[in-house]
């Protein structure tokens, strides 16, 4: 019974967090926070931020190819709040470490003209 409250705890907490830093990350990029708590349309709004088209979101539901530009897609949001590939790597391999301290960070959202 306690690592089932124990992981039940851990589970809330990683959800609070993540919401918290999805939220964060699109108020930064000029978006409304609520718009990252809806499926599919935050998929969209996300494309925007990192300046793609609509029709990206068909990529990402093909095998082996979503993969490759769901990789591309976190290297240009990397890039759009001016950080290296190398923080795209983080984001990657660490995404609980690295996508807090890109919504809560220094990191600002350049946007492209």
């Amino acid at each position: 019974m306690d690592n089932l409250f124990l992981y039940s705890m851990l589970s809330m907490l990683l959800t609070l967090v993540s919401i918290a830093t999805f939220w964060q990350i699109f108020e930064k990029a000029g978006q409304a926070g609520w718009k990252s708590l809806i499926p599919v349309y935050n998929i969209l709004v996300f494309l925007q931020i990192i300046n793609k088209p609509w029709w990206w979101i068909f990529l990402f539901m093909l095998p082996l190819i979503n993969l490759i530009f769901g990789i591309w897609a976190t290297n240009l949001l990397s890039k759009r709040f001016g950080l290296s590939a190398w923080f795209t790597l983080g984001i990657l391999f660490l995404p609980f470490l690295f996508l807090p301290v890109l919504a809560f960070g220094k990191a600002r959202y350049q946007k492209q003209d």
